[in-house]
């Protein structure tokens, strides 16, 4: 350890005075940093703007709506089948009225798990059908951002990056838009 900080300490004049610019660097500062280029944009206007998007969120609206009058069908069934054992549980003998009980109770956990498969199922759905657009808007931004010769593309959704100084970024909304259309 002791020759390492010794040799650390010999050559760090050295290392301190050393630049190193990458060869292939596409902007270099006069004091020879070389210059980081970002774009930016809102990915979820981006998603928006395309022409797929509609019919994708109209096919999910569409079974979204399936599974609601479903739901419903089961809840109201539920409730009828409920009323009627409050109109008749004075009268049931208790093994009946044990009986009724189980099978409200068993019904109930079948609707509860029901409606807990069937929003798993929507958001999988949502996942699937959004994948295909994700995917196509990912290839256009790195179209786009090869093309302009930036290091990277901010997503500005969800307040992630209150200001960007647009001297220093490129805004590649509009971009991203045409290219998708």
């Amino acid at each position: 350890m002791k020759r390492f900080l010794l040799f650390l300490t010999a050559f760090l004049p050295f290392i301190a005075q050393a630049q190193i610019v990458p060869e292939t660097a596409p902007d270099v500062k006069s004091d020879n940093v070389p210059v980081v280029k970002f774009g930016y944009l809102s990915y979820e206007t981006a998603l928006k703007s395309m022409t797929d998007y509609a019919t994708a969120q109209q096919k999910l609206e569409e079974q979204r709506a399936a599974y609601e009058k479903e739901m419903q069908r089961v809840e109201d069934d539920f409730n009828q089948k409920y009323e009627s054992f409050l109109e008749g549980q004075k009268d049931f003998p208790r093994t009946i009225l044990l009986k009724r009980q189980n099978e409200l109770q068993e019904l109930m956990q079948r609707n509860i798990e029901f409606k807990a498969k069937a929003r798993q199922e929507l958001k999988d759905a949502e996942t699937e059908a959004m994948k295909p657009l994700k995917t196509k808007l990912n290839e256009a931004l790195s179209n786009v951002a090869r093309k302009q010769g930036l290091a990277l593309v901010i997503n500005t959704d969800a307040n992630a990056c209150p200001f960007i100084d647009p001297t220093m970024g490129v805004d590649l909304q509009e971009e991203v838009a045409k290219l998708l259309k």
